[in-house]
């Protein structure tokens, strides 16, 4: 293979070496391989095997053209026969002996004349678009430090993430470079959220304090202003000030002068700069006699308004950053920048560093785990939501074109400065790879599975992202409002928010979640009020006198809403009001936390299967119950109660259990106590392991964590304990909150998904409105009936019973789990992917799906097209148009050069089928591949050996023929199946 490769890039054109990713495609090998194989042969990457001769052709146009313009230059190489992009010129010429501004190219040897300049280059040079789009925030900047005699106070505002702390150390750089402050000035920063609630400590902290000045003040103290004397003090989250220590300030601001706590003889004098930092508005979070003593204000755009240019040196400046961390070389694919480039980054350049922080400590632990040379980030180290950038790919190739010219190799650098400033709410910990290696090599002496390594390390990098984020918890309502505000409007939140004004002035226990769910309510119903649709509430009467409390605060909402909007709300309007505000109280709304494990064996086996896991880990979360064969089982009973009562957290109780016997605990505590419970009836360390791990994990729900862990040991979901399950008939429930109408909406819904089951499987819809308890209701059923699941829009929340949410039915792959419920507990097989029937290439392949030369001239059109069919007609969900492209994205799927084989995620497929479309003009599938004939694949897992025996009917040229030459969907089939 070394041969081959040799032998490619000795005859490759010289101009435009070949990419690893051209070689990986001519050798048919992964593009790792082909780097790996490139850096033992001592060869060097495409873009460093053409740089000598590239320059030599720069040099030579300068000479002849002093003054030539960057743009010009790209353009006469492009007429040599070099295919680069302008973006890949001025990298070229910052890492050669050129260095470009604006308008030309200039030697860097010329002496600078304007000192300014020097320190402008070297104080902000670390701020990616510093002569950018932020150079009008820069001038500001260096105009507050340099104005005598300590420079203009500061404010720097703008969304969590922007880089309000980069700047406010680029600012104390400048100021020692350009002498404003002493080369030893200092440099303090101070939080202010850490004092918010209490301006006593507030003072101590600002001002120092004497000896004696409080009880437990044993010595005299210097706070941070005298800290920061001569110097500059960074007020982080200046918005988290109270009134009081806004006005703490006001004499220092003014006089420059102030006394320590206890002190009363003198004064004491600082100069001092005071730069402060907000994401709020300044007008209404700061005091207008504070705000008017801070002259300047600097306002730093979000990071999606900022050029792709920009967002691209962000991206290489924080993967340099990660590299030099940890010194060694980081090899980031073309399909990462991209992703990096597109995404939606809600917490701008912060998240942006985050995420790429992810993505290198997952890329540290397959480097860990393959000795590779090079830290290589491919797509799946990405974060999912920083992946889903890759749809946003046609929206701006052009420019993405122009950015990004294949992978990029980052190497550790010795004179990279750090910030001394960490932003906490987005940044890993300092030792984040450290950590990684020792989990590893402690694992792995362990004798543990490398599978199993890498999701314990993985989901716990995962965890460790959750818990940053939610130390920015105090704007997250901001960071999902502009969500909202996309989706329902302007009008909308700002009617909402009046409205939840008026409601917690009278309610003190309303939920913040309420927000998203009258905002997106709300919506609904003014449109339908603007298209004179009637709003009907069956229940109004009941409402109003169940709930008379929340009907009058509803109606004053109402009032005040329609106020807002200019419409007039009507009485069942109200009464949905009152049912959210009722539904959304904090007496009644669960806050989760975490799932509750708990492990019950005869004998002393538990505690041991819990120490391992605990210990692996790193967490005390599952408790073991061990119960002695002479212990009474009601002793052994009360135990359970209490540790359930210790280890539930909101969210439910997971049991593993050793023995039948113990089984029936689970029912007697939750009936007891009102916690969920869900048994598994088996138990052993592994198993133990992966419930507590995913037990912690933020998303982590008590079903869908019982059904994983019984699918990942048996392969399918087990028999669930429950007492009237005997010959007893097969039920579904239909739950919905507005009425039986909506909840038939889900039985036939099921009917359609599942038609096996009509007449095997009753379906049984209630609704909450019409039965006051509807409980007891569901328990009645049980009772007389093998409940197997409830669907709907509400979760009752029975532990004996698997909930599957709407959302999830329609959405996601509810309609998997619901497949294999039913089929666990019912001798019914159902054609939803189903894995025990034998499905023939003839029943894939349907007329109905076929498409014989239709007026179609993209590629985009020909997916939209059939995958509309195909989820119109039931056999895809309305995710797989997404994975299709999803999968296009990461590898085009071409075959035989002219036939394109497009198939998504399995999990979108329910029941499995083959697309056919001819066309009589080929089509741009891909860069170099033109196809007349596509086959779309609905299939999943299970589906090998149809796919085989359809590529082998790919590759029979006569078949093909025949293919094409079809006048209609029939013969084209009969040409298909009949081979």
């Amino acid at each position: 293979m070394k041969d081959k490769i040799l032998k490619i890039i000795e005859t490759e054109d010289k101009k435009n070496p070949l990419t690893d990713n051209e070689i990986a495609q001519k050798l048919n090998i992964n593009r790792s391989e082909v780097v790996k194989l490139r850096h033992e042969l001592n060869i060097q990457d495409s873009r460093e095997r053409r740089k000598e001769l590239l320059l030599k052709y720069i040099k030579r146009i300068v000479a002849n053209n002093p003054n030539i313009s960057e743009r010009v230059l790209t353009n006469q190489l492009n007429d040599e026969k070099f295919k680069i992009s302008r973006r890949a010129v001025s990298q070229l010429l910052k890492l050669s002996k050129f260095s470009v501004n604006d308008e030309c190219i200039v030697q860097k040897n010329l002496k600078k004349t304007n000192k300014q300049n020097e320190v402008q280059q070297t104080s902000f040079a670390e701020l990616v678009g510093a002569y950018g789009s932020l150079k009008p925030k820069v001038e500001l900047a260096k105009a507050a430090v340099l104005y005598p005699p300590n420079g203009l106070h500061t404010l720097i505002c703008g969304p969590t993430g922007v880089g309000k702390s980069e700047l406010a150390e680029c600012m104390y750089n400048f100021a020692i470079e350009s002498s404003a402050k002493d080369k030893d000035a200092p440099f303090i920063v101070f939080n202010c959220a850490d004092y918010a609630e209490n301006p006593q400590l507030l003072l101590a902290q600002l001002f120092g304090y004497m000896k004696g000045a409080y009880t437990g003040a044993e010595s005299e103290k210097e706070g941070i202003v005298e800290k920061a004397d001569g110097g500059i003090l960074f007020l982080d989250e200046i918005h988290r000030l109270p009134p009081e220590g806004q006005e703490i300030l006001f004499y220092l601001i003014d006089k420059g002068k102030f006394r320590r706590l206890g002190e009363t003889a003198s004064l004491r004098e600082v100069k001092i700069m005071i730069i402060g930092a907000t994401t709020e508005d300044i007008e209404s979070s700061l005091l207008g006699t504070f705000r008017r003593r801070i002259p300047m204000t600097i306002k730093l755009p979000s990071l999606d308004k900022r050029p792709l240019q920009e967002r691209y040196k962000i991206i290489e400046k924080f993967f340099k950053g990660e590299a030099t961390r940890i010194n060694t070389r980081i090899v980031v694919s073309n399909e990462v920048l991209v992703a990096l480039l597109l995404y939606d980054a809600r917490g701008n350049v912060g998240q942006l560093r985050s995420d790429i922080q992810v993505a290198c400590a997952r890329g540290f632990l397959k480097y860990i785990a393959q000795k590779n040379e090079a830290i290589e980030i491919d797509i799946p180290d990405l974060p999912s939501h920083v992946a889903r950038g890759l749809l946003n790919i046609n929206e701006k190739r052009d420019s993405i074109s122009s950015i990004v010219d294949g992978n990029l190799e980052i190497y550790p650098s010795s004179t990279q400065k750090i910030n001394t400033i960490k932003d906490t709410a987005y940044m890993l910990p300092e030792d984040i790879y450290k950590e990684i290696e020792y989990k590893y090599q402690k694992y792995e002496n362990q004798g543990i599975d490398i599978q199993i390594i890498n999701r314990i390390i993985g989901d716990e990098l995962e965890t460790k992202v959750q818990q940053l984020v939610k130390q920015i918890r105090y704007n997250k309502r901001n960071l999902i409002r502009q969500d909202l505000q996309k989706i329902v409007g302007e009008k909308i939140i700002s009617a909402v928010d009046i409205m939840l004004n008026k409601a917690k002035k009278e309610l003190n226990n309303i939920d913040d979640s309420l927000f998203y769910c009258l905002a997106t309510h709300l919506s609904a119903a003014y449109e339908r009020i603007l298209q004179n649709k009637q709003i009907v509430n069956p229940q109004l009467k009941r409402i109003k006198d169940k709930y008379p409390k929340e009907y009058a605060i509803a109606d004053n909402m109402a009032e005040l809403a329609g106020f807002h909007l200019k419409v007039n709300f009507p009485k069942d309007e109200v009464a949905f009001l009152a049912m959210y505000l009722k539904a959304y109280s904090k007496d009644n709304y669960l806050e989760e936390n975490h799932v509750g494990v708990v492990i019950l064996t005869h004998g002393h086996v538990a505690e041991g299967m819990v120490n391992v896991a605990n210990r692996l880990l790193g967490e005390e979360h599952a408790k073991a119950i061990e119960m002695s064969l002479d212990e009474s089982p009601k002793k052994a009973l009360l135990r359970a109660e209490e540790a359930v009562k210790q280890v539930d957290r909101g969210k439910g109780v997971l049991f593993l259990v050793d023995m039948g016997s113990l089984v029936s605990f689970a029912n007697l505590i939750s009936e007891k106590t009102n916690i969920p419970i869900r048994t598994i009836p088996r138990v052993d360390t592994l198993m133990v392991i992966e419930a507590s791990r995913k037990a912690v994990l933020p998303d982590a729900d008590l079903n869908e964590l019982a059904d994983s862990i019984e699918m990942d040991k048996f392969g399918h979901i087990q028999l669930k304990y429950n007492e009237y399950s005997k010959n007893q008939d097969d039920v579904i429930i239909s739950l919905c909150l507005t009425g039986e109408g909506a909840a038939k909406v889900a039985s036939d819904l099921i009917l359609k998904y599942f038609p096996e089951i009509n007449g095997n499987v009753e379906l049984i819809n209630i609704g909450i409105l019409t039965n006051d308890d509807f409980i007891t209701v569901i328990r009645d059923i049980m009772k007389r009936k093998n409940v197997l699941a409830i669907v709907g829009t509400i979760n009752p929340k029975i532990p004996e019973v698997p909930y599957i949410s709407m959302r999830k039915l329609i959405k996601e792959n509810g309609a998997l789990k619901l497949k294999k419920i039913i089929e666990s507990k019912n001798k019914i097989k159902i054609s939803y992917v189903d894995s025990s029937k034998k499905t023939s290439l003839k029943e894939l392949i349907r007329e109905d799906l076929i498409m014989i030369n239709p007026d179609i001239k993209t590629k985009k059109e020909v997916l939209a097209q059939i995958t509309e069919i195909m989820e119109k007609k039931g056999y895809v969900t309305d995710k797989f148009l997404v994975s299709i492209h999803q999968r296009e994205i990461l590898a085009p799927t071409v075959i035989n050069g002219n036939i394109a084989i497009p198939h998504g995620n399995t999990d979108y497929v329910i029941k499995q089928c083959i697309g056919i479309v001819t066309l009589n003009k080929p089509i741009e599938w891909c860069e170099g591949f033109k196809v007349d004939l596509i086959f779309m694949l609905a299939l999943n897992t299970y589906s090998k050996d149809k796919f085989k025996k359809l590529y082998k009917i790919l590759n029979d040229e006569n078949i093909i023929k025949k293919i094409k030459a079809s006048k209609s969907a029939k013969q084209l089939k009969e040409v298909i199946t009949d081979d």
